[in-house]
């Protein structure tokens, strides 16, 4: 709420989005990065929980030029 994002475009990333990062590591489950650029730029990070078939959003942001490339899906290198 505080970044200004609904949760019709969180969901609508949850089910239109494209994966664009795995993180297989994540603890208690793994988690993926989810992107959509249209209407507007979205990155939603969830992490599904098959024991109780339940997905958590992680966070929800607008990708930026510093951590992105100009496409808005290719992670910049530090």
């Amino acid at each position: 709420m505080e970044r200004r994002i609904s949760r019709i475009e969180v969901k609508q990333v949850i089910l239109q989005g494209n994966i664009i990062e795995y993180y297989p590591d994540d603890y208690p489950t793994p988690s993926l990065l989810l992107a959509t650029l249209q209407p507007e730029p979205l990155h939603v990070v969830v992490a599904y929980d098959p024991a109780s078939q339940q997905c958590h959003v992680i966070t929800v942001y607008r990708p930026d030029l510093k951590h992105f490339e100009a496409d808005l899906i290719t992670r910049r290198l530090v």
